[in-house]
């Protein structure tokens, strides 16, 4: 897609990622609509970038919500990019989650993602040429421990795009996912940090993603995974899991002891 004829809303545009590719968009000439349930961070971005940037506050996990969202596209002059990147996680074992936190991961992750899909697929088939663009993660293909319920959205996240760019295959809507690895931002607690530290993991600067992800979007590449080993990591648990399986093992006891600590 040529970015200067971008009209994109985004959701989760007030995150580290949602910021560095609100930059990233505004710079490369295209017009966005920030979705959001916190006005402020939002209007902090409109005023940065006036002309180019609108604003919504609303909660897209509310049938209201997106019907607001709907409105809006519809005055903001209709769609040709919608960007779901709103998004919530939770790093705790299992059995220490509470039930209501189980279902508002899911309802915002996967529910309503799918549903403010749905309300717009309508609006950006009239365009010439629209993307749907889903931002999933490295844990929508690796199950990994203490992060059971956000693995769970992400595969569902990672589904969904699979199945909706087929049922899309005849028209001219395509359908992106795109998947970073561990990212430097708010989402993740301290512990979360603490472990990733030890453990080695490499966490990536929000600006850098947000940076192939524009990349993703001008190619329109299908599927997207960054990093390495973790692209490595993906292709593995799909063909072989039990290597996965023990590699993780290994790594359970650390990861138990920060998902049990205080954070």
């Amino acid at each position: 897609m040529k970015l200067s004829d971008c009209r994109a809303l985004i959701t989760g545009a007030s995150g580290g990622i949602g910021q560095a590719l609100v930059e990233r968009l505004v710079a490369e000439g295209a017009r966005l609509l920030l979705v959001g349930r916190q006005l402020q961070p939002l209007q902090a971005l409109a005023q940065r970038f006036p002309g180019q940037v609108e604003v919504l506050q609303a909660d897209i996990a509310e049938r209201s919500g997106r019907e607001a969202v709907v409105t809006a596209a519809q005055r903001f002059g209709g769609l040709n990019c919608l960007i779901n990147g709103a998004g919530v996680n939770r790093f705790s074992l299992l059995e220490q989650h509470d039930e209501q936190a189980i279902a508002e991961l899911i309802g915002l992750n996967v529910t309503a993602t799918l549903q403010l899909t749905h309300r717009l697929l309508p609006l950006l088939r009239q365009q010439g040429r629209a993307l749907v663009i889903n931002l999933g993660s490295t844990f929508g293909s690796i199950g990994y421990p203490g992060f059971a319920a956000y693995c769970a959205s992400k595969f569902a996240l990672r589904g969904f795009s699979e199945a909706l760019r087929r049922e899309l295959a005849d028209t001219q809507v395509k359908v992106l996912y795109f998947a970073p690895r561990a990212t430097r931002t708010t989402m993740n607690a301290a512990n979360v940090v603490a472990m990733n530290d030890e453990l080695n993991v490499a966490m990536d600067d929000p600006q850098s993603v947000a940076g192939q992800l524009v990349a993703a979007i001008k190619r329109e590449q299908d599927e997207s995974y960054l990093g390495w080993p973790e692209k490595l990591f993906v292709r593995i648990n799909s063909l072989l899991p039990r290597v996965v399986d023990q590699a993780l093992r290994k790594q359970l006891p650390i990861i138990q002891r920060f998902a049990r600590s205080k954070h």
